[in-house]
């Protein structure tokens, strides 16, 4: 029942971080941009939530993270481990995403006679996003399981009685 209810949280969590990082990336790279539309945020927040979700689905962010760190040593809860777990999460998510919202912009640039080459402007805004989507995991993890584990009625690991 237990593994159950995990794999829900799961699926929860990768909804609620593909929302938030479709978000908060979709809206900083269209500010960045320089020519922020909001038919260009909001075409830029779907198909970045859609890569959120295909990614949530095929790769499994909380058992990588739990294999990395336990190799590691590290043991779960600590700071340390949460900044190890932030960054997993951003290195699979952030670049796939940011990909895909740089080539929009990029085909949405040259369609209207921009002369953009797209190796520079996507590797300056997979820069910034990877920065952006590290503290944005690091800080929403730990919100969306507290919210998560409380609205599945599970006690999360501060909550846990001692034994």
């Amino acid at each position: 029942m237990e593994n159950m209810n995990m794999k829900k949280i799961g699926r929860q969590m990768s909804l609620l971080m593909g929302s938030a990082l479709s978000f908060f990336l979709s809206l900083a790279g269209n500010l960045s941009s320089g020519h922020f539309t909001i038919i260009g945020f909001i075409l830029s927040l779907i198909i970045s939530f859609l890569i959120g979700l295909a990614i949530g689905v095929i790769v499994p962010v909380k058992p990588l993270s739990d294999k990395i760190t336990g190799k590691l040593g590290m043991q779960s809860g600590k700071l340390s481990t949460m900044a190890v777990e932030a960054l997993i999460s951003d290195l699979v998510y952030t670049p796939v995403i940011t990909l895909g919202m740089v080539f929009l912009a990029y085909r949405m640039a040259v369609s209207h006679g921009a002369s953009q080459e797209f190796l520079p402007m996507f590797l300056g805004s997979l820069v910034r996003s990877l920065i952006l989507g590290y503290v944005l995991i690091f800080i929403f993890t730990p919100l969306f399981l507290k919210f998560l584990f409380k609205k599945n009625g599970i006690s999360g690991p501060s909550e846990r009685p001692e034994k």
